[in-house]
Parts: structure tokens; sequence; C-alpha cells
């Protein structure tokens, strides 16, 4: 287990350097005492508008000029140059698995993520699929690392995002095209289009509005490779030995076809100012995806140098992955006074409903031509409500003791339900060719939750963050059937009925902030948070064909986490500013599948697992128009119990790089724009036993180090063309899937 003595070294030694960055800071204030860096305002942190040198927390703030200038195409790739931010993303737009996950706790589920602050992790499986999402909605993105459970409740383990959409302040129609190819076919996204329009306006200085959509096309690249580990016989050429993830000898006989993909989204949003300082508010996001492959390839030939599908050991099946989408809408309604005593009260009620989520699955005796499969569907909701006071004493009690605080109350409401339904297909290639019910699972759950923050003004440079929340959270409703695909009856021991339980979570959290000189702020903070465990993983229970049942466990407790932080931010010169942040997590009742027996194997509350890591940074602006950037992230991480897996102790948590590196420089000057962005990504493990350290196969997840350039020409006040090469330098490696080469993509702009 890593003790606590070597974070201790570490945190001394961050303070250390504080205040050697004060005395620095001070002796520079003697030349130069105008900083010219604009401060950054979130709201996320506090759940009130804070400067992001003030607030109890380490921040980030992505502005749209910036998701502008590097060229995003969706909303998880505006974060890959943030430090502490793991965005995983293999295959280009195609990958349904991309990820956002925060301060070295893995799993997407465990980091909340917000649209609006509205949440977006979905009600069956707690991740987020991004497909059908435009950054071009976006005014800011706001990142804040840490336990946030104490104002956010469960899933905020890591910390939030908030992705926080824009409104116009005036007239507004935007309209860009773009068009990309790969430099080399078969080796990036082929025959990338896509399209963008919006109009917005303000009327009446009162009443503002958008309309916008977006779609996004590729015929892609064959992403999904065929390997097997039966070796063809001897009649039968065109394969390639390789090995797979775990150095193990295998046979590289074809791939899957090359992987389509294509979005949409469209979006309505509103605002209406009752009084100066009172709003209401409404949006509409409706998105979309779906992606299918086309036809195959083998690589085998037989001795008359014709193709080979099959052999004894390998099925034509194995060539045919399945398509799949999804479809999903957000409506929400806010309200926000101010009118009162400087009381600021918000509202806010929003409902998520996931109309499909489905993808299909070949069965054996499948083929190109058609033949068996399965096509498994997800419809999911949650309604949320949630309503929020802040008390500003300060304004109110003058300069009495209760002056010097400001207090948030609030109060959330949240349930979900999920209903997962299989059933077979006569044709793989017909979604719609359904027959027989093959297996359905269903579950609800609620959640209510009461929360209280205290920002208390100890001195004038010193203030002090006392939070507490309470959550409530009840699961009903689960039901599980399996089928017998030969007889078309309940497998035995189905249908299983769950019965309803319930648990709470308290969830503390205490920060501080000092801020000795303008130019410098040290913070701290430790609190607590929690993930309640998903419909999936309490009901979703089926038995193989091979008779072993894999089992949800509607008794799971949260995982929770104990979480601590100190930091530094020292504005080092004119224009240019530092930080390092050293965090430690203490996990525990990690959720991990446990052998019962060797025909049945369940979910169960029995892993531990601790991560410590550092954050640095470093921002110079060298002039107006000039500014580079460069951060590094490290975290080791290690599983310190597992009585489910003891093999997995002292191993290295899943999906999680001992090391991040961002490198950059943007340029924007008179009608150009430039940008470029260096990423390393070390090496990760999909296995929990970290067994997978073979590099460079199919299924390997490899270290790499990728470069991304963006340039843009004003060509006139209205219109502007654009020009962006990822991976410049054709970096070759594999994020399980083959991860995109080299490729281009040209865009106009024309917005007035």
């Amino acid at each position: 287990m890593m003790g606590l003595t070597k974070g201790f070294v570490l945190a001394v030694m961050i303070l250390a350097g504080g205040f050697l960055g004060l005395g620095a800071s001070r002796l520079w204030a003697l030349e130069e005492p105008s900083w010219n860096v604009l401060e950054e305002v979130v709201v996320t942190a506090t759940r009130t508008e804070k400067a992001t040198a003030e607030v109890p927390a380490s921040a980030s703030v992505v502005t749209a000029q910036e998701i502008e200038a590097k060229g995003s195409k969706t909303f998880d790739q505006t974060l890959s140059h943030l430090p502490g931010v793991y965005v995983r993303r293999g295959k280009g737009l195609m990958d349904t698995l991309s990820s956002i996950s925060l301060r070295g706790i893995p799993d997407p589920k465990r980091t909340l993520v917000l649209v609006d602050g509205i949440a977006l992790n979905n009600p069956y499986a707690g991740n987020v699929k991004f497909g059908g999402f435009y950054p071009e909605e976006l005014e800011r993105v706001e990142v804040v690392r840490g336990p946030f459970s104490s104002l956010y409740g469960g899933y905020a383990m890591g910390g939030v995002v908030n992705f926080i959409t824009r409104m116009p302040e005036k007239r507004e129609v935007w309209v860009k095209a773009g068009y990309g190819n790969g430099f080399q076919g078969g080796e990036a996204m082929e025959d990338l289009s896509r399209l963008y329009l919006s109009y917005g306006d303000k009327l009446w200085d009162k009443f503002s509005f958008i309309l916008s959509y977006g779609r996004q096309d590729t015929n892609g690249y064959p992403t999904d490779l065929n390997l097997t580990s039966k070796a063809p016989p001897a009649s039968v050429s065109g394969w390639k030995e390789t090995t797979d993830r775990y150095d193990k000898k295998a046979y590289l006989v074809g791939d899957k076809g090359d992987n389509t993909w294509w979005d949409d989204g469209f979006t309505a949003k509103a605002a209406y100012f009752l009084t100066p300082k009172t709003q209401l508010g409404m949006t509409f996001m409706y998105n979309r995806y779906e992606y299918d492959y086309d036809d195959p390839h083998t690589f085998l030939r037989d001795e008359s140098g014709n193709p080979v599908w099959s052999y004894k050991g390998l099925s034509e099946s194995g060539f045919l992955p399945g398509g799949g989408g999804r479809a999903q809408g957000l409506y929400s309604v806010d309200f926000e006074t101010q009118d009162f005593m400087d009381l600021k009260i918000t509202g806010k009620v929003a409902y998520l409903k996931v109309y499909e989520d489905w993808y299909v699955t070949t069965i054996s005796g499948a083929t190109r031509f058609g033949g068996p499969g399965y096509v498994s569907n997800t419809p999911q909701e949650s309604l949320t409500q949630e309503l929020q006071l802040t008390i500003p004493l300060n304004s109110i009690a003058g300069g009495s003791f209760w002056g010097r605080h400001t207090v948030t109350l609030g109060e959330t409401f949240k349930t979900g339900k999920s209903n997962t339904k299989e059933k077979n297909l006569t044709d793989w290639r017909d979604e719609d060719s359904t027959t027989n019910l093959r297996y359905q699972s269903e579950g609800k759950d609620r959640f209510w939750g009461l929360y209280v923050q205290d920002e208390i003004s100890i001195l004038e440079n010193v203030t002090a963050y006392l939070g507490l929340r309470q959550d409530w959270w009840k699961t009903f409703d689960g039901f599980v059937v399996d089928y017998d695909t030969n007889k078309w009856t309940p497998k035995p021991g189905y249908p299983k009925a769950y019965r309803e339980r319930s648990h709470s979570s308290l969830s503390p959290k205490a920060a501080l902030v000092y801020k000795p000189t303008d130019g410098t702020t040290l913070r701290t903070s430790v609190g607590k948070a929690f993930r309640p465990p998903t419909p999936y993983e309490l009901y979703r229970t089926w038995t193989s064909s091979s008779g072993v049942t894999y089992a949800g466990n509607p008794s799971l407790k949260p995982e929770t986490t104990v979480s601590w932080d100190l930091s530094i931010e020292q504005r080092l010169w004119k224009n240019a500013k530092g930080s390092v942040t050293y965090f430690e997590n203490y996990m525990k009742d990690l959720i991990y599948r446990q052998t019962v027996s060797s025909t049945y194997q369940e979910l169960a509350n029995v892993g531990k697992a601790e991560s410590r890591g550092v954050e640095a940074g470093l921002e110079q602006r060298l002039f107006e128009w000039l500014t580079f950037f460069g951060n590094v992230t490290y975290t080791d991480s290690e599983v310190t119990q597992n009585k489910a897996k003891p093999a997995t102790e002292g191993k290295r948590l899943t999906q999680m790089p001992l090391w991040m590196t961002n490198l950059g420089a943007r340029v924007a000057k008179g009608p150009l724009t430039f940008s470029i962005e260096e990423h390393y990504v070390g090496k990760r493990y999909n296995d929990d036993t970290n067994a997978d350290r073979k590099d460079n196969v199919y299924g390997s997840y490899d270290p790499y180090w990728i470069t991304n350039v963006a340039v843009s020409y004003q060509v006139k006040p209205w219109a502007k063309v654009s020009l962006l090469v990822d991976n410049l330098f054709d970096e070759d490696y594999y994020s399980y899937y083959k991860a995109p080469g080299r490729s281009w993509f040209a865009e106009l702009s024309v917005k007035f």
C-alpha cells in the first residue's frame, strides 16, 4: 500500500515552492505592478460566479475562441489539452466508448458530465456518449477537479465537467461546411463531411433565442481487425503471424470493413428576461448517431487464389461486426432571479430521454449475405428537479460576524429508469427483422439530495468553504428474464424480480483559499464523494450458452472516495502564470465481478484503490497575439485490495496513464489564427492484472505522442477558411482499435 508519507513530502515541496514563488512575485511586483491577465469566471466549482483564482478547487476554462482555434469536432475533444484530464477516443468519430476521466479516478461513470448544469450521465450505465453534440454550440467549458459530491451528488468522484452553451447578444447567422480525408487510403476517416447551421437573435432587449443543426458523415476506415488464435491450414495463405495484447501468438486474417458513421444534432434554446434580474430559460437538444461497417476484407487465399472466409477454428461470423446507434433528447426549463435583497434563487427541471440505444451482434451461422444475429436496445429516461438559494449575508448583515458568510442551500430530486430488450434477427444486416425476445432486464432508481455550502471570508485574503450534502437513494422494480433460445422459454431460475432497497450517503467537503498577493493563490481541500451503482450493475443478469450466469447484484453499495489536494497558482512574470497541484484519492467499495462458483459470477463491493499525482502547468503570453502553454500530469495508481481477484492487488488501475503531457502554441494576429498542440499519453492497461503489456498490436493501448495543427484565415469580416491536420507526423498506434493516421480537413465558415 502506498502510504501518506510520500504524499506529505510532496505536499511540503509544493508549499515550499509556493513560498519561493511568493518571494519572487514580490520582487517582480516592484518592477511591474500590472499583470495584464484577464480573469476567467467559473460557476461550476461553487454553483456561484467566481474568478478562477478564487475558487476552492483546481479549475480550467476552455473558451469558445480556443475551441474554434483548435478545430474540435466533438465535445470531449475540446478538453484534450488540459492537465489532469484523460480523454479516451480511439478511432475518431466512430468511437462510441469515448470518455472523460479526471484526477486519477478511472471510468467515465466516476466523472460527472453536465451540459448547462444538466447531467448527461445516462440512467442505465452512468457513462456519456458524445455523438451528435457540436462544439460550435459552446460558450465555454468548465472543468473542476476533485470530489464534488458535496454540491452535485453522485458520479462526481473525479470532478465535474460542465459544457455551457451560448446565447447570442444580437442577430447572428452562422454557416460552416467542410470536407476532409486521410493522407493515405484506409488509414484515417475517409470522406469526412461536416455541416453546421445556426440562427439566433435578441429581441426587445428581453428575449434571446438560438436554433442550430449540425451533421457529420464519414466512410471511416478499417478500425476492427480480425485476429484468431487458430493457425490457418497449410493450404491457406495471406495471413500474418502476430501476437495479441498478452503477447500470445495470433494470426491476422482480415478486417471487418470500413467503420462508417454519421451523427447529427438539433438545438433550440431561448431565454426571456421578465425583469433585468429575473430570467426564464428553455433548452431542447436532440442528438443522434449511427455506425456501421461496409464489406469485410479477408486476407486469406486458397491455392487457387480464391478468398477464404472460414476454416476449422475460424467462422465467417468473426468477420462480421454489427452496427448500432443512439437517439437522445434533452428538455429543460430553468428560472433565475435576484430581485429580492440580493438573494439569488435558481430552479431547473430537466428530462433526459434516450429513445433508442441499440447495437447488433452476429452469431454462429451468419455470413456476409445474411443469417442470424440479435439486436439489443436500451431505452432510458430520467427526470431531474433542482432548487437553489444563495444568501449573500455580507450584503444583508453588513459588517457583523454574519457579514463574512455567503450561504448556498439546495435541493435535488432525480428519478430514472431503463429497459433492455434483446431480440433475435433473421437477418443480422437488418435490425428490423426481429423475431423472438431472447432477453430482458429493467430497473428504476430515485435520488433526493439536500446540500449546504458556507463561504466564509476569514480575512480579506483568506476564504474557507464548508460543504455538506446528504443523498438518499432507492432502487426498485428490478426485473430480468433470460430465454432458452431453443425452446423460447425462460431458462432455469428466470424470471427474477428483485426486491427494492435504499441507501444514503453523506458527502462533506472543506477547502481553504489563501491569496497572499494578487499574483499568488494557495488552496487546499479535502472531501468525500460517491457513485451509486447503476441499473446495469444492479440488474443486468444473463446466462451464457455454456451455462455460466453473470449476475448483477441488487445489494451493491455506492463506491466512495476520500480525496485531498494542495495547490499553488502563481503569476510568475508579466503575462505568465504557472500552477502545481498535488492530489490523493482513497477509493473503497469498488465494484468488481467475483467468481462464486464455476457456473456463477456476480458483481460485488470488494475493492479498494489509491491514486496520487501531480498536475503542473505553465502559460506564457509573449505578445497580445502569441501564447504558449505546457502541462504535465503524473498519476500513480494502485489497487490495494480486491477480494474477488487478489491478482490485481498492487497493479495499476485500468485506463489510467502514468504520464500525460500537453504542449502548444496559439497565434491570433490580424486575419490569421494558428494553433498547434502536442499530446502525449502513456501506456494504459485494459486488464486489471496489467497482463496486457504488448504494444502496437490490435487490442493494445499504446503510449502515443501526436501533433495536431489548425490554421485559419479571415478572408472577409464575415468569412473564414480553415485547414486542420490531425496526427501531423502520422503516429502509428492502437487504442484498442487502430487509431487514425494523418488526415486533413478544410472548412469554410460564414458568420454575420
